[in-house]
């Protein structure tokens, strides 16, 4: 290093400092794909919702996301998004991906066609269901919101064990609380029993016959009622 490099430089005018300060607190709100600032105008323009930036917003989600929040960070309205939500569900038709719904959830998961291969890649097909995981996995499915009480009145036996196995796996979760008392958990179905079953949504359950229909009715339970303010679909008066 020179002498000349230990040489401050000429001093600024007194105002330097809160002109720095000044331009700090004009930091732009957002920045453009290509780096570029975008204004206050830009940023308070109306927003819209394409099919590709749909998919992108599933892609990069950590975790399903509902229609209110895609419609929040589009600034378009629900209408808008339940349109763009169908192109891309037919869109995706023929390829890898499908798009999975979930009441108000949506999310992106591989086509069931390609189940084998992608299982062979993460280990999947590894991790069996027992008869007894299977037979509790199916009374949820078809009797969801329900109860722990109401599947081992269904099935005969304790089941508690197993409940708690299939949310580990992260085929069931909470879905709230029912409005019985002693206000109960009421359990269902979540995005990775639709991932490991290939259903796209619950309505692509096969339909029951008659027999097995009947084996899955308990007339001792009413506990299935979800209490509203626990529900995590239920919409807002804003929605």
């Amino acid at each position: 290093m020179t002498d000349d490099a230990m040489i401050p430089g000429p001093a600024g005018p007194p105002e330097f400092p809160t002109a720095v300060a000044a331009s700090m607190d004009a930091t732009p709100a957002a920045v453009a794909a290509d780096g570029n600032a975008i204004t206050a105008e830009e940023a308070a323009a109306p927003r819209e919702l394409t099919e590709t930036g749909l998919e992108a917003l599933l892609f990069v989600a950590e975790r399903p996301l509902t229609r209110r929040e895609i419609a929040t960070l589009a600034g378009v309205d629900r209408l808008t998004v339940d349109a763009r939500l169908g192109d891309l569900e037919v869109t995706l038709r023929s390829r890898g991906i499908r798009l999975l719904l979930s009441g108000d959830r949506v999310e992106l998961a591989t086509a069931p066609e390609a189940g084998g291969l992608v299982a062979r890649y993460v280990g999947a097909d590894a991790v069996r269901l027992s008869p007894a995981s299977l037979e509790t996995m199916a009374i949820i499915a078809y009797r969801q919101p329900i109860t722990k009480a109401a599947i081992e009145r269904i099935r005969g036996v304790d089941s508690d064990y197993t409940v708690r196995s299939l949310m580990h796996r992260r085929l069931v979760v909470e879905l709230g609380r029912s409005e019985a008392p002693g206000r109960p958990i009421l359990y269902g179905t979540a995005f990775d029993f639709l991932e490991r079953f290939g259903l796209t949504s619950l309505d692509e359950l096969p339909v029951l016959d008659a027999e097995v229909a009947a084996r899955l009715v308990d007339p001792g339970d009413v506990t299935g009622t979800l209490d509203p303010d626990d529900d995590p679909d239920r919409d807002g008066p804003n929605a």
